[in-house]
């Protein structure tokens, strides 16, 4: 009786279940930005989407299992800390992906699940390896945060190059930057000591504050720019849009000055992840109110 909770921990340990669903939240956002409602439909492309990323972040253990090990973040997953085999976690990884991809299909068609087998194929074959390469991979490696509310949107019945999911897509591409380079500021020594390219090689911690917070900005400068591509409807959520990009940037203002404190990165680091679930919420409900 013991052995199923441990294998749903363990699987959910290896679907980075907190990540995976913030992805399943994104498709939701495409879906109700068309429809303008929350119907029986938008449940199972949401599900698919979300049994895609876990067999994404499956298999990204399984290529990482070596550089895991080395890191004291990663050392106790599942491969490294040998509760699954390797070969274990490659066929949990396939099932997923097959299940994820099976049903995004039936529900929602060729398209949709083009995109989410491509948000899978540019992470675990492009940014996966490139990370070992250089330490700007986070850059063409966020695109994969902009497919899942294309899927969402597509899965409603809409086009993939509507401006209006078009420019919601890019305002998650851009916020993925800073929340990875706000997180690096932490971690970056781990990454060096499991042998990953890291910007603390390239930059002081100053510089790295202070490109991080341009990001930052950036990522706030693409939010305001939702209303202008017809996918807000109400001006009340568009003064929340600028009223939450004005906090953004404030509560990372701190990294420009001085010596940057541990509790200033990660009150920046909070307040990047409050504000992705701000700007979803702000949008849904625009589009269901």
């Amino acid at each position: 009786m013991q052995r199923l909770p441990s294998f749903l921990s363990i699987l959910a340990e290896l679907g980075k279940v907190r990540i995976t669903s913030a992805v399943s939240l994104s498709t939701f956002l495409g879906y109700v930005m068309y429809t303008g409602r929350v119907d029986r439909d938008l449940w199972l492309p949401v599900l698919g989407i979300f049994l895609l990323a876990m067999a994404s972040s499956a298999l990204n253990h399984y290529q990482e299992s070596e550089w895991d090990a080395r890191m004291d973040r990663t050392r106790n997953r599942p491969i490294p800390s040998g509760r699954l085999s390797a070969r274990s976690v490659l066929w949990i990884s396939l099932l997923l992906a097959l299940s994820g991809g099976g049903i995004l299909y039936l529900s929602s068609g060729f398209v949709a699940l083009q995109l989410g087998l491509m948000a899978l194929l540019w992470y675990n074959a492009v940014y996966t390896p490139l990370k070992r390469k250089t330490a700007f991979a986070v850059v063409p490696g966020s695109l994969i945060g902009a497919i899942p509310p294309v899927v969402g949107w597509v899965a409603a019945g809409g086009s993939a190059v509507h401006p209006a999911i078009l420019m919601v897509a890019f305002f998650f591409f851009i916020w993925q930057i800073p929340h990875f380079w706000l997180l690096m500021i932490r971690l970056g020594p781990q990454y060096e000591q499991a042998g990953f390219p890291s910007l603390s090689r390239i930059y002081s911690p100053e510089q790295i504050r202070k490109l991080t917070f341009v990001w930052i900005f950036t990522a706030a400068v693409a939010c305001l720019f939702i209303p202008a591509f017809g996918s807000v409807r109400s001006p009340v959520a568009s003064f929340l849009l600028l009223a939450g990009s004005m906090v953004l940037v404030a509560s990372g203002a701190g990294l420009l000055f001085g010596k940057t404190s541990r509790n200033t990165s990660r009150l920046a680091f909070l307040a990047i992840n409050l504000y992705l679930v701000f700007v979803i919420v702000v949008l849904s409900a625009d589009a269901l109110l």
